[in-house]
């Protein structure tokens, strides 16, 4: 039995739909839409208008008088007697003075010996040292680092600046095996134990944020000027990095071998010294990398205490403005920090190397190679009677450089067509840029801007951040440095833009171009070896001072890190997110907008926070160079030995640091690359906007 056919209905013409083939995509949603639906964008929003509006009604970002207190009158009470007391008070006599003794005998000692050996001797150790850590033998690498150190020492000593290098190298010495020293056990003590690591969290973290400048007054109240404070403030300032990646390196040990070590009936001490501490040995030797070449930062800084060394002739140069010869003491710096950082990077690839090819000779014998030849040397230049570098062997580059920035000066400062020239630039950003945003910041009452940044500070990282920097600015306000640190903090914000916009773009642009990155290497290589001080000579020489040039100094100093992480983080996105947008068709633009930036955004993050504090720590020193605000107030206090007028400002600077901390820092982004990294602070996870 067949089943009837279905009859199809005959529609109407009026009854007949035309269907489309295919229905159109939704329209995206606009800008105003997505801020609907984000909650927490609404409430940033809300507050800047809200800061707005009281800014144009109000106009005037003066705190009241009413909300400061008196802090300049009990410190300059506590300087009085720390000055009165110093050599009378038991603690000075019986403890302070024996660190002081001890620091000022040990670096005399050194020095004292680098003397001795005279500069044939001293350029034969540091050569055959950087041979050894290469590997000895006729390898590459240790040819290459011997090569290294002997262009270093030599050209320290054709520019007439071997005395002062002598006295810095031996400093040098004794202040990176102190923090060496400081740091392991800090490390041991924060990797082995969970509650050690707890309590020494927050103290690095507290340690990082802090610029340079301000570990240098404090010491210099206890321990007077000289070499003792220039010793104890750059343990201090140095330590952290070999405490931290120690740390790193003892909870990243791997498992199974602690397990096999457990099982054969090791003790814990034994444990330690044959499993866990070799095992760390990479993280150890990285975090002494950093050190020395924060020790070498902050022995060049301290010639403002009274160190001595390049870093004086750096200081008394720049006083003056002479930059041929504040140049010359640079350049000795650069080479210095080239050498150390080659020497300890060769230890590093050594380790890496395949036991066979890394232990070709063995390490007493380098090492009495090394003794011989040195001893050998002295001997040499005492016979000869020459342990100072001769005079008649010194190029002086002074009076050319000189000339060059007065050429510089005269005809690339003003006047050529269409460009204007440097000083011309110079102007225009501090009329355009720096300016509009001091009186931003000055014009908007002091409640709007706690308002602002508390909000910030709570999306980034809830209550506690939220308060943190709420307080950080009361505390400015407080002392009576409203002022003063929003004319700095519109510095910081000008030069971190700038950072931020060149460092990304190069740091894409290094991530997507091979060539690009193999050319960029080497100069980052350079910059992130050279100290603070240095940042400033060409500024001062293109710039001729000021606020702008403390700018420029900053972009510099701080813009390797950003492209760095920047171009790290890019290059770590899974290749099948890429693949995946390529096989639909996106096209190089939007493969960089809606895969690569989204997904390196946690390194994005930490490239800002990272550039935060560096560009802080430099436009606080180029308060030297006629940044004002708070660097000079700092410098000032420094020269006078003013506690009352230098310690504010550097509680200040204090606060403004760990305000930019707590805004821009979100804690997952930062505690993912803080692992991966080991030098930086881990948080509590914040959603995107």
């Amino acid at each position: 039995m067949s089943a009837a056919p279905t009859e199809t209905p005959v529609l109407d013409k009026r009854e007949r739909v035309q269907k489309p083939e295919a229905e159109a995509p939704p329209a995206a949603p606009g800008f105003w839409a997505r801020l609907a639906g984000n909650p927490r964008a609404m409430v940033l929003v809300a507050a800047l208008l809200v800061a707005v509006i009281a800014a144009l009604a109000d106009g005037s970002g003066v705190w009241p008088k009413g909300l400061t207190f008196d802090l300049r009158t009990p410190l300059t009470d506590l300087n009085e007697w720390l000055v009165d007391n110093r050599d009378t008070h038991p603690l000075f006599l019986y403890f302070l003075l024996h660190i002081s003794n001890t620091a000022q005998s040990a670096v005399d000692s050194v020095v004292l010996g680098l003397e001795s050996l005279g500069f044939i001797g001293v350029t034969v150790a540091a050569v055959l040292v950087a041979w050894a850590a290469g590997g000895a033998g006729l390898q590459r690498r240790a040819l290459r680092t011997a090569g290294t150190a002997l262009g270093a020492f030599g050209l320290i000593g054709l520019l007439g600046m071997w005395e002062p290098a002598m006295e810095t190298v031996g400093l040098m010495v004794v202040c990176v095996a102190a923090a060496a020293l400081v740091g392991v056990v800090l490390g041991m003590i924060s990797g082995l134990s969970d509650r050690g690591e707890r309590i020494l969290r927050p103290v690095f973290d507290t340690m990082q944020v802090l610029p340079a400048f301000s570990y240098l007054l404090p010491f210099v109240l206890i321990f007077d000027v000289g070499t003792p404070a220039a010793f104890v403030t750059t343990v201090i300032y140095a330590a952290p990095p070999m405490a931290r990646l120690t740390s790193l390196g003892l909870r990243g040990a791997d498992a199974a071998a602690l397990e096999a070590s457990q099982s054969l009936g090791a003790t814990f001490r034994q444990q330690l010294f044959t499993a866990r501490l070799p095992l760390a040995r990479k993280q150890m030797l990285l975090g002494l990398n950093q050190t020395i070449m924060m020790c070498l930062s902050m022995v060049v800084l301290a010639s403002m205490i009274g160190a001595g060394g390049l870093g004086e002739e750096i200081y008394r140069s720049l006083s003056i403005l002479d930059a041929g010869q504040s140049l010359t003491a640079g350049i000795a710096i650069v080479l210095i920090a080239i050498w150390l950082d080659r020497t300890t990077a060769a230890v590093g690839e050594r380790l890496d190397a395949p036991a066979a090819a890394a232990r070709r000779t063995k390490p007493w014998l380098t090492w009495a190679v090394v003794a011989a030849a040195t001893a050998a040397a002295t001997a040499v230049g005492t016979a000869l009677g020459k342990l100072e570098w001769p005079d008649n062997w010194v190029v002086s580059i002074s009076e050319p450089v000189n000339s060059a920035v007065g050429w510089i000066e005269r005809e690339l400062g003003s006047g050529i067509p269409v460009l204007g020239g440097t000083l011309t630039w110079a102007n225009g950003f501090a009329e355009y840029v720096i300016n509009p945003v001091r009186d931003a910041l000055q014009a908007t009452p002091w409640w709007a801007i706690l308002l602002v940044a508390g909000v910030l500070a709570y999306l980034v990282g809830r209550w506690k951040a939220a308060v943190t920097a709420v307080l950080a600015l009361g505390l400015i306000g407080g002392m009576g440095l409203w002022t003063r640190s929003t004319d700095t903090l519109s510095q910081v914000i000008a030069a971190l833009a700038v950072t931020l916009l060149l460092g990304f773009a190069v740091g894409v642009l290094a991530a997507r171009v091979d060539w690009v990155d193999r050319a960029l290497r080497p100069v980052l290589d350079t910059l992130q070896t050279m100290p603070q001080f240095v940042y400033l000579i060409p500024m001062i020489a293109l710039l001729s001072g000021g606020r702008t040039a403390g700018i420029a100094a900053a972009v510099l100093y701080a813009l390797p890190a950003v492209v760095r992480i920047t171009n790290q983080g890019i290059r770590q996105i899974d290749p099948a997110a890429l693949e995946a947008a390529r096989s639909l068709g996106a096209s190089t633009g939007q493969q960089l907008r809606q895969v690569q930036l989204p997904l390196a955004r946690p390194s994005l993050l930490l490239a800002v926070n990272q550039g935060v504090v560096l560009v802080l720590s430099m436009v606080v020193i180029a308060g030297m160079v006629g940044g004002g605000a708070l660097g000079v107030d700092v410098v000032k206090g420094l020269a006078k030995g003013d506690l009352a007028l230098g310690m504010t400002a550097g509680v200040a600077i204090v606060c403004l640091g760990v305000l930019l901390d707590r805004i821009s820092q979100p804690a997952a982004a930062v505690k993912r690359s803080a692992r991966a990294r080991g030098d930086l602070k881990p948080a509590n996870p914040v959603a995107p906007f």
